[in-house]
């Protein structure tokens, strides 16, 4: 089957080249899918577990990409819940062989039903994001209706999903990011927006939440802005400060087919959007990986037509 692979971890995207791999097979609770859209962060190329398996083994060449969505076409021995030819999508283990081919292995737990009038292109966007924020709003930030939440980056993947998630819960959402990103961040639901480089950050006042995806000064910042018994949320890894009164949670995100199902209902329903950018053909994925300029969304990548 052809895929995207990298072997060099200090080249990035610029390491990664189409090639012949073998097709995967289905081990037990597996299912392989027929992938036809899948998604990639290129932050990704700098996680360990691109390179090396659980025992610290070198795993290369290997395959990047962990949000897929695409059609089951075969089950691992014991698998139940989900039947060949079903419509599928979700977010594959870290460690595995990922979803830029034209098949993938993936456990069964880690899926979930992708409804016939959601597109491919959007089921392959939604897994990170939208577990992202789901988990970081209500699993780790227990959000409640009438708190106000500091979104960073709220007109990004992530951040356009804390915020559409956080405006249905009853949230009062303060948005940051550039100047250029105003508008966005208004229109995926935030209440004011800070522009990060001709605003004051601490002219905001208290929160109960804040949803960091920057990290750095910006992260550290913030910390002062919560309100005793509030919450700092990040996925930029371990805080550089805590809050005074309050609690700070770095997490990486899960697998959860329930959470999946809430999120992608939420699509249908009109009631969540995905920011979707370059779609391109695997084909052409390390292009569309290394633009010459600035893409506003998430790539996709289109395994099939």
């Amino acid at each position: 089957m052809k895929a995207i692979v990298v072997t060099d971890q200090a080249a990035g995207t610029a390491g990664m080249r189409l090639a012949e791999r073998p097709k995967p097979e289905a081990a037990g609770n597996d299912v392989l899918v027929e992938v036809h859209a899948s998604g990639f962060t290129p932050g990704e190329l700098t996680w360990p577990s691109n390179w090396t398996d659980r025992l610290g083994r070198d795993r290369t060449p290997s395959i990047p990409g962990h949000e897929l969505a695409g059609v089951v076409s075969a089950l691992g021995y014991g698998t139940t819940g989900l039947s060949v030819g079903q419509r599928v999508f979700g977010l594959t283990d870290w460690t595995r062989d990922g979803t830029l081919a034209e098949y993938a292995a993936v456990e069964a737990r880690n899926l979930a039903p992708l409804p016939g009038d959601v597109a491919f292109t959007v089921g392959a966007s939604l897994p990170i994001s939208g577990l992202t924020a789901w988990q970081g709003l209500f699993d780790h930030g227990r959000l409640q209706p009438g708190q106000s939440v500091l979104v960073h980056g709220a007109a990004g993947g992530v951040g356009s999903m804390v915020t559409q998630l956080a405006r249905e819960a009853g949230a009062h959402i303060i948005g940051t990011g550039r100047a250029a990103d105003r508008q966005t961040a208004l229109d995926f639901g935030a209440a004011e927006f800070v522009d990060l480089d001709n605003d004051t950050l601490e002219d905001v006042g208290a929160v109960d939440l804040v949803f960091d995806v920057i990290g750095g000064d910006i992260g550290k910042r913030s910390t002062s802005l919560i309100r005793a018994g509030g919450t700092l949320v990040t996925i930029a890894g371990p805080p550089e400060a805590r809050p005074v009164d309050g609690l700070a949670i770095d997490f990486v995100v899960e697998s959860d087919r329930v959470q999946l199902r809430e999120v992608v209902q939420r699509v249908r329903d009109g009631r969540l959007r995905t920011v979707i950018g370059n779609v391109a053909t695997l084909d052409d994925a390390v292009a569309a990986f290394n633009p010459t300029g600035r893409v506003r969304g998430k790539t996709i990548i289109r395994v099939r037509p």
